[in-house]
């Protein structure tokens, strides 16, 4: 006998069902998320994202005043996502070319999650719009400065250099892996993302060590 899949679309309209709050929001959120991934901010519509969801748009409006306020809400939890994988991949080991390859793998990662979640941040048609703009741009800053603060204890480097660095490294996971995933690579993720590791680290490995043997200007 088949298992039943549950369907959000039809469970969630069974008379005198009541949801918690916290599971009606994820709930609504990701119905929000296909929506907007699948037809963009403009033309995701209210009615749509309540139908994927099972609920009446009054429903919807309980919990979100309107478009905007899910898309933020959509933007602050992937943006925390990434921004915990980032961290956790520098924080996983204390060899500094096991951490470059650690955070490019958490881009890889990231755009690889169910969802595409990683269109809302990297791909939005709404940038300018204000609130979704200062979003984007402080979780790239946030991911960019998380690199660079190891960068800048391991080198002596200036904070300055150490963030353009810093967002050099992120600029290149990201793009690589969206690249990627687009061009449906029959290379395997971790595979793909620690070729793109042992490029970046060419360039990382040659800012020595503070206190290392040969710890000089690289510039020079």
């Amino acid at each position: 006998m088949a298992l039943r899949t549950a369907d959000p679309r039809t469970d969630a309209k069974q008379p005198g069902q009541r949801m918690p709050r916290s599971a009606r929001r994820a709930q609504l959120l990701e119905a929000a998320q296909a929506a907007f991934v699948e037809s963009g901010y403009h033309a995701a519509a209210m009615d749509d994202i309540a139908e994927r969801a099972g609920v009446s748009k009054p429903v919807l409006y309980q919990h979100f005043p309107g478009k905007l306020e899910l898309y933020l809400a959509l933007l602050d939890k992937h943006s925390e996502g990434l921004e915990k994988l980032v961290r956790e991949a520098l924080e996983s080991t204390h060899d500094n070319k096991e951490r470059v390859y650690a955070a490019i793998n958490a881009y890889f990662d990231f755009v690889s999650r169910d969802g595409a979640a990683f269109r809302l941040i990297f791909e939005s048609d709404l940038t300018n719009e204000s609130a979704v703009r200062n979003r984007l741009d402080a979780v790239g800053l946030v991911c960019a400065e998380a690199v660079a603060e190891v960068i800048a204890e391991d080198t002596g480097l200036t904070d300055e250099d150490a963030s353009l660095l810093g967002m050099a490294l992120t600029g290149l996971a990201q793009v690589s892996a969206r690249h990627w995933l687009a061009q449906g690579s029959e290379v395997p993720k971790d595979e793909a993302a620690r070729l793109v590791g042992a490029l970046a680290w060419r360039g990382l490995g040659s800012f020595p060590k503070v206190g290392g043997e040969g710890s000089q200007d690289p510039a020079r």
